[in-house]
């Protein structure tokens, strides 16, 4: 793995996984010979936080072998296709114009096809060019034997993207500390990700913001079948809010009160569910109707399973007007209110947020907005979470309606103190502008708010 230690020469002889292997004609990987790695080790120096692939092509650049990273005679230099930017068919023999790994373009060679071990790379190529002859034409390509210029700058592009989005998705997995992976898919155009954009997984307080922790906490040693004192939720006057399989059970509108670290009950206790994180495996995916990116689940989720949260910048509701203008100008929303109470806070997932930063709205909704309270009592910072209104089937996407309202008459209230107000007031994202809606369900409002 790794690139080069020379740059290729056309005719290099693929070897390996995803690879077009080395040396070429007339290089050998004998160049360390003599060499000691020890010596090599004294002068090394590298930039900080270098990855481990990083690390392996400075080895390569260096001439340098190294135990530790793995680098040999033996694997020094070994040729990496990065992608694939041109084909072409000369008398029936197929060639691929290769962007080496660590190489700029002035490097690229043309490789027969039966040099290259990518088989991976060639399909992706394949499939991408075939798509965009489909976008062209309407109607299914015929094979060509050379590509014009406007096809080859759109495959370059696309293979530069992909690469993009790979890097991202690896950094989104690297940075949740959920159980459920992330992927990421863009099939409909060019964009890359947002540049902007930082995955957290819980709320990061803005100026002047703090949030109180739980003082105490239950005594229970079975809070679903024998709660001491009314476990957690008795404590604050409210039921229990889960089954025992995890599934919410309270009405939309009505408080959550979870289990804290202060408890006496295990991890797994069933009033421990929203604070366990995204159990889900997801999809961050483009959407082909103009919405900008959207989350599809990648497995069932059973009706009034948990989802997860809406986390974000805590910020005043005085800052949050200041974004908001901001938002206005581009034509997007990241506020959401908590104005479980009162509206003095405000989430802003615009630049600091996790999966649910790119859940999109729909008139017609499959998950449902509660206001759980977990390690923090302050009635005016609940956090927001998302529970499946019905079964959502695997590749479906996930949504919530952006100016969801529950009717306080249908909804229970339960009294905590003499300042507790009807627990229908469920946080819903800052109004904004008239903004159309896109969700093209048939119960659709036509704007979002």
């Amino acid at each position: 793995m790794g690139r080069p230690a020379s740059p290729p020469r056309a005719g290099a002889r693929a070897r390996g996984r995803e690879r077009a292997a080395g040396p070429p004609p007339g290089r050998g990987g004998d160049a360390q010979a003599g060499n000691s790695s020890a010596d090599q080790a004294r002068d090394c120096s590298v930039c900080g936080k270098s990855s481990w692939r990083q690390l392996q092509d400075l080895c390569r650049l260096a001439k340098t072998t190294c135990p530790e990273l793995g680098i040999s005679r033996n694997n020094l230099c070994i040729f990496e296709v990065d992608y694939l930017c041109n084909y072409k068919k000369v008398k029936e023999k197929e060639y691929y114009l290769v962007k080496w790994r660590g190489y700029p373009h002035s490097e690229n060679t043309w490789e027969p096809r039966h040099n290259l071990r990518c088989a991976m790379t060639l399909k992706q190529f394949h499939r991408d060019l075939e798509n965009e002859l489909f976008r062209r034409s309407g109607r299914r390509p015929r094979a060509r034997r050379r590509l014009d210029a406007a096809l080859v700058d759109f495959l370059v592009q696309k293979a530069q993207q992909r690469k993009a989005l790979q890097r991202w998705e690896r950094e989104l997995n690297a940075k949740r500390t959920h159980k459920g992976s992330i992927s990421v898919e863009n099939e409909v155009d060019l964009d890359e990700p947002p540049w902007n954009f930082t995955y957290i997984n819980d709320y990061k307080l803005g100026k002047g913001i703090t949030l109180n922790q739980m003082a105490v906490g239950c005594e229970c040693r079975d809070c679903l079948g024998a709660p001491a004192k009314g476990c957690c939720p008795g404590v604050s006057m409210t039921k229990f809010a889960y089954n025992n399989q995890g599934q919410v059970r309270v009405k939309a509108g009505q408080p959550i009160y979870e289990c804290n670290s202060r408890c006496r009950c295990s991890s797994d206790c069933p009033n421990r569910v929203v604070q366990r994180g995204i159990s889900y495996n997801l999809c961050i995916f483009r959407t082909d109707n103009g919405r900008g990116w959207g989350v599809r689940t990648l497995q069932k989720i059973r009706s009034h399973s948990f989802v997860m949260e809406y986390v974000g910048e805590i910020i005043t509701s005085e800052e949050a007007e200041r974004r908001g203008e901001i938002y206005d100008q581009k034509g997007t929303t990241y506020l959401f209110d908590l104005d479980y109470v009162e509206d003095i806070y405000t989430v802003d997932a615009g630049n600091y947020g996790n999966v649910s930063h790119f859940v999109n709205h729909s008139c017609s909704p499959n998950l449902q907005v509660y206001n759980v309270f977990i390690d923090n009592l302050d009635e005016r910072l609940p956090r927001i979470a998302f529970f499946a209104t019905r079964t959502i089937w695997a590749g479906e996407e996930l949504t919530f309606d952006y100016n969801m309202q529950v009717d306080p008459l249908d909804a229970e209230s339960t009294h905590m103190d003499s300042n507790f107000g009807l627990a229908g007031l469920t946080g819903c994202p800052k109004k904004r502008v008239r903004i159309k809606c896109k969700c093209g369900t048939e119960s659709c409002r036509k704007y979002l708010f």
